[in-house]
């Protein structure tokens, strides 16, 4: 494994060219879509955010049998089926005028997400080594960073043109990145069914241990809204430091990403090693925290230096975190079920991102520095969980009862 942007020739770098493809279209879409939908549709923000929210609600529900399909139909046929779908739903955002059109594109937009992205991590595990997932993946994060900051620095542009025919643009680019994407895909070789499938349908519901394994990675994940949402809060209603450092430490976090994840991820090659990065991961991000905590009422060079400082933390941790849940998440699922299986794992983000606001709101604006440190707290104990965790579903696996 090399520490480069680019993977291996064959299918790990069509997968990543896949990934760079509509991770660009995204990039434009994301910093765009909350004021396309309120400045140019018209639409009342509360019932963006409630819109939205129903979404996701509903693609993080169809992840799991979305996912099965790409188990019993071929992992490659459906991941293209679903990224055009994806295209298609981005596409008819721009028609879209009222609030109930507007649900019901979310709603086909989040769930052809959900099942994409399952169906790809099935499509993963049937042309790559079980040895070489986790550094693939880190690969793919990598990649899905470079194409953020492109279209990013693309929806920048609209954002300033300001024209309803930049947005327009900004969302057509999306669509077309998606069928981009599917036709990158069609280049792999395909991946035969796995079937029959052994057990009842949805198995991976009945899973307990993976169940609760998916639950304590989405407490992990609550990072995720941190930087777009709970620093940004945190520097403007809490510390002396200055506006511009949100957009600044943005650029850290995804440059050391790009820089450094398939470096931390070398290391992770089992449910041990994994393990134990979770838990590292975990310490960290409660460091991270305390130094947040630092910034609070401190003069601007202080509080500009702790929220610095806080932040190589909190990417190291998210370096580390990423790395051996991913590990977990493959190594703990059946050979037959994987993408049924990513389809759950899958919804710790959704879950995430749909709480997230909610919880960091509460904890940093409202109870300031002691909130940092029961976030952290929490961090750390979710983080060590998953030791028990793994050992009760690696136990399953076998049909060995061990205690946790």
């Amino acid at each position: 494994m090399t520490n480069t942007l680019v993977p291996p020739a064959g299918p790990q770098r069509v997968l990543a060219l896949a990934q760079l493809a509509n991770s660009v279209g995204d990039g434009a879409f994301y910093v765009t879509s909350a004021l396309y939908f309120t400045h140019v549709v018209g639409l009342d923000p509360a019932r963006v955010g409630l819109g939205l929210t129903v979404a996701w609600a509903v693609g993080s529900l169809a992840g799991v049998p979305l996912g099965r399909l790409a188990d019993r139909r071929g992992a490659r046929g459906t991941a293209v089926l679903l990224a055009v779908a994806t295209g298609v739903a981005v596409a008819s955002f721009l028609v879209v005028r009222g609030f109930w059109p507007f649900v019901a594109a979310a709603v086909g937009y989040a769930t052809a997400q959900s099942g994409l992205a399952a169906a790809r991590q099935a499509l993963l595990a049937g042309l790559v080594s079980a040895g070489e997932r986790t550094g693939l993946l880190a690969h793919l994060q990598s990649t899905l960073n470079a194409g953020l900051a492109v279209g990013a620095g693309l929806g920048g542009l609209a954002l300033h043109l300001g024209t309803r025919g930049a947005y327009l643009g900004v969302f057509a680019l999306d669509a077309v990145a998606f069928v981009v994407c599917a036709a990158v895909l069609l280049r792999l070789p395909s991946v035969a069914p796995v079937a029959p499938l052994r057990g009842p349908g949805l198995a991976v519901l009945r899973d307990r241990p993976y169940v609760v394994l998916t639950a304590l990675n989405s407490v992990l994940l609550l990072r995720m809204p941190l930087l777009s949402l709970g620093l940004p809060l945190w520097i403007a209603e809490r510390t002396e430091a200055p506006a511009w450092l949100v957009s600044a430490l943005f650029v850290l976090n995804t440059g050391a990403v790009m820089a450094f994840q398939v470096r931390m991820a070398r290391g992770v090659s089992g449910i041990a090693s994994a393990v134990r990065a979770v838990r590292r991961s975990g310490w960290v991000m409660l460091a991270a925290c305390a130094v947040f905590a630092l910034s609070a009422g401190a003069p601007v060079r202080v509080a500009v230096g702790a929220l610095v400082v806080g932040a190589v933390l909190q990417v190291v941790a998210e370096m580390g975190q990423s790395a051996g849940s991913w590990q977990l998440s493959f190594d703990l699922a059946p050979a037959d079920r994987v993408g049924e299986y990513q389809g759950l794992f899958g919804t710790g983000v959704t879950v995430a991102r749909t709480a997230g606001p909610l919880v960091l709101t509460a904890l940093l604006v409202q109870w300031g520095p002691p909130g940092w440190l029961l976030l952290g707290g929490v961090t750390l104990a979710a983080s060590w969980a998953m030791g028990p965790a793994a050992r009760w579903a690696a136990a399953s696996r076998t049909g060995v009862v061990r205690a946790a």
